[in-house]
């Protein structure tokens, strides 16, 4: 019996995933929820990353750099910020909402699920006067994450309005995530798509490309693993939406070093506490909160 389990609503317990939606998400390393965020979750989370690029904040960071934080004078190109949950009411309560958590817990087959950190994105309607690329090149979570422990993490992405393929939605390489060879999978900021898939293509890989065509209030999700990125916005309307990447019970922190010997460090550490053995403590809860726990997955 989940322990958090009368926060939802009889409505959302009936839209989690079935057994064969987890094996789906198992098999191709994404999966799109029903409709199961509130129209008030959203609408308060805009607001808040209206008043967040004015410059309000309900919370600061110890640190202004190491970490994508787009600032009014970097112009109108893609907004790319992170950890704004612990920055902005609203958006921590979008990302601490219970449905999002037991979805994820589902999937991952975990019986507690914690935030580990947030992406708020805005890209800016396309104009003819001005060319501003907004494509999100292709990439894998995990290879950002090399000290976490676990190969369960995964990511919901919730837009913030209907995202057709005009309007820049997030595309996945379906099964990409039982792909060897990813550590190195980090091109967010190469916008040249064809560049990546041609080369997995010469190295015998399948690519298929899914896009994540979404309806307000829908969440995909998808495994740490999988490559993913996003089309430009070619529409007349902005396309905003909010990552939040989410841990498994499992995941701690683990020293890493690179092929190289140098040793890696992400910046989530520099904002937790510290264990006894002066590891990061990647459960701390002012930091990496619980959205989600059960007595059984």
């Amino acid at each position: 019996m989940n322990i958090l389990e009368p926060v939802l609503t009889q409505e959302q317990q009936a839209l989690l995933p079935t057994e064969e939606d987890v094996c789906f998400y198992e098999e191709h390393g994404w999966y799109i929820s029903p409709p199961v965020i509130p129209e008030s979750a959203i609408e308060n989370a805009i607001a808040g990353s209206q008043a967040f690029y004015r410059g309000e904040r309900d919370g600061t960071l110890p640190f202004d750099t190491g970490y994508s934080n787009w600032k009014p004078e970097d112009g109108d190109t893609v907004r790319n910020n992170e950890f704004v949950s612990l920055q902005k009411k609203e958006l921590k309560q979008l990302a601490l909402q219970p449905v999002i958590g037991a979805i994820a817990a589902r999937l991952a087959r975990t019986k507690e699920i914690r935030v580990l950190d947030d992406q708020l994105v805005y890209k800016p309607a396309s104009k003819t006067n001005q060319k501003v690329n907004t494509t999100v090149g292709w990439h894998s979570d995990r290879a950002y994450w090399a000290t976490c422990s676990s190969d369960n993490l995964l990511t919901a992405w919730i837009p913030f309005h209907d995202c057709d393929q005009a309007r820049g939605p997030l595309v996945v390489l379906d099964k990409s995530h039982r792909w060897s060879g990813l550590q190195n999978m980090r091109h967010f900021n190469n916008s040249n798509l064809s560049q990546v898939t041609d080369k997995l293509q010469k190295e015998g890989k399948k690519v298929v490309k899914i896009p994540m065509t979404l309806k307000k209030g829908q969440v995909s999700f998808h495994h740490c693993w999988t490559i993913h990125g996003s089309y430009p916005n070619r529409s007349q309307l902005h396309r905003q939406a909010f990552a939040v990447h989410l841990q498994d019970q499992e995941n701690h922190y683990r020293p890493y070093v690179n092929a190289q010997g140098r040793e890696i460090h992400i910046f989530d550490e520099q904002l937790c506490r510290r264990l006894p053995n002066g590891n990061p403590d990647f459960s701390d809860p002012n930091v990496f909160p619980v959205i989600w726990s059960a007595a059984s997955p």
